[in-house]
Order: structure tokens, then C-alpha cells, then sequence
């Protein structure tokens, strides 16, 4: 029993660190958990109406933020459309229960960007009909947007017209510290409540799932996210190697003791 928790260990340490060696990327996110986002950076709303990002915390709820931008031919479209699912089937109520905002790191869009795709998901929600504040759609300008993604540790990369990121949702308590980060497209109903419900009581949580997404990098051809062979290869080929080397320690101890 020992020695398979010991393996298990040895395999998720051994992932983690060829997984998530991401440091070397300029894409990905470095985890800020625990930490305050400043309340004063500037935003404009779906109406060009600027506000302020402290001002969405006002009601004392927990608030989901997902850094897209409007245009992205790649992964930001899977992802508001698998949060706009999610939300549909939570039974947490937003506005009621926690806030969600969707915020552009392009400074190039604006308010009538955010607000036709605000319009485009509140229709595709089929079992929630939400109000105005329920979800903000927001831009920001560059000074802003690079204040706000070096707070939540979201680094991604220019290129051509479009943007190399990584695809995540940052879940923040009342008081604006980062308690929780979702990665993907997709997100259980499960994962998100839970999370919801540690950002209510303040409670910062570990990102496991971190790992699977870390072993998978962009394909700026393709615009997508694949498999990174290299990594998983190298982490496989150090697991067997430390996993050979505790067998041998082990058998040499059992020996000595017979």
C-alpha cells in the first residue's frame, strides 16, 4: 500500500514538473492564489460607461472573471460557450448567488463588441433568463488591460492580428482575492459550485487539473491546443526511472532485514 502511494506521488510530481514547466512560455498563467486584484483598474462597460473592477463587489458575492477577446478565432468562443452551459445548469443563481465577467484583453474592441456578444450568449442560455448584471461583458484599454492581467497572472502573446492564450476562469472571493482558477473549455457544473462555494468563505483552492492542461501546447497553425508529446515522454521516461530506482531500495532493504 505504501509503495503505491509513494509511485503515485513520484508520478504527479514527475508530471507537474514536466507538465508545467510553462515559466519558459511566454503564454500561460502564473497562479497569483491568495492575492488581491487592484480595485481602481479601469473598465467600460457594454454601454461605453467607464467603471471601476472594485465596483462589481460591491453586492459581497463571489465574481468569475474570463479574459477573452471578442474577435479570437481560437479558443475563446468553446470556453464562454462551455461557461454559458455550465451556468445553465448550476443550481446557484447568478446575480443572486455570484457575478460573472467576461473582459477583452484587446484594446482594439469596444463596448459594441462587448455588447452584441453579450446579446448572442444570454440567448443561447435555455434554462436561466439573466438580467443586465448578472453577466458584464467589458473592455479596458491597454494601461488597464496590462494592470489587469499581470494581477491575475494571465500572460499571453500578440500575433498578427490575433492572440496566442491559454483558456482559463479566474474565480474571485468578495473581497477580490483570486481563490480558485478553472482551466479549459469545458467545466463541470460540479467544479464551478464548488468553487463558488469556497469563494464565498474565502477559502483559496489548489488547481490539480492544472497538470492535464499543461500538457498540451498551442498549435499557433492550427489554433489549437494539442498534445505535447515531448513532455509527456520525458515525464514518462524520468517516472520509470525513479519508480525502477525505489523497487531496488526497497528489495536491497528487504534483504538486509531478513
Amino acid at each position: 500500500m505504501k509503495r503505491t502511494i509513494i509511485i503515485f506521488l513520484l508520478f504527479f510530481v514527475t508530471l507537474t514538473a514536466f507538465c508545467g514547466d510553462e515559466k519558459k512560455s511566454p503564454v500561460g498563467i502564473d497562479e497569483k492564489l491568495g492575492q488581491t486584484v487592484p480595485g481602481d483598474i479601469m473598465l467600460f462597460d457594454e454601454y461605453g460607461k467607464p467603471v471601476r473592477f472594485k465596483d462589481f463587489f460591491n453586492i459581497g458575492k463571489p465574481v468569475i472573471v474570463s479574459l477573452v477577446y471578442f474577435r479570437c478565432p481560437g479558443i475563446c468562443s468553446p470556453l464562454l460557450t462551455g461557461l454559458a452551459g455550465t451556468i445553465d445548469k448550476l443550481d446557484l443563481e447568478p446575480g443572486k448567488d455570484f457575478t460573472i465577467l467576461t473582459i477583452s484583453f484587446d484594446s482594439r474592441e469596444d463596448y459594441i463588441m462587448a455588447a452584441e456578444k453579450k446579446k448572442n450568449y444570454f440567448s443561447s442560455m435555455k434554462n436561466k433568463k439573466l438580467s443586465e448584471g448578472d453577466w458584464r461583458f467589458l473592455t479596458a484599454d491597454s494601461l488597464n488591460i496590462a494592470r489587469l492581467t499581470d494581477a491575475v497572472g494571465f500572460r499571453f502573446i500578440k500575433q498578427g492580428n490575433d492572440y496566442i492564450h491559454s483558456g482559463v476562469l479566474t474565480v474571485f472571493s468578495s473581497e477580490q482575492k483570486i481563490v480558485r482558477y478553472l482551466y479549459g473549455t469545458d467545466f463541470l457544473p460540479f467544479d464551478l459550485k464548488m468553487s463558488l462555494l469556497e469563494a464565498s468563505e474565502g477559502r483559496v483552492g489548489t488547481t490539480i487539473s492544472k497538470v492535464v492542461n499543461l500538457c498540451f501546447s498551442y498549435d499557433a497553425e492550427g489554433r489549437k491546443y494539442v498534445l505535447n508529446v515531448t513532455r509527456i515522454a520525458g515525464g514518462g521516461i524520468l517516472l520509470a526511472l525513479t519508480v525502477f530506482g525505489v523497487v531496488l531500495v526497497t528489495k536491497k532493504k528487504k534483504k538486509t532485514e531478513i
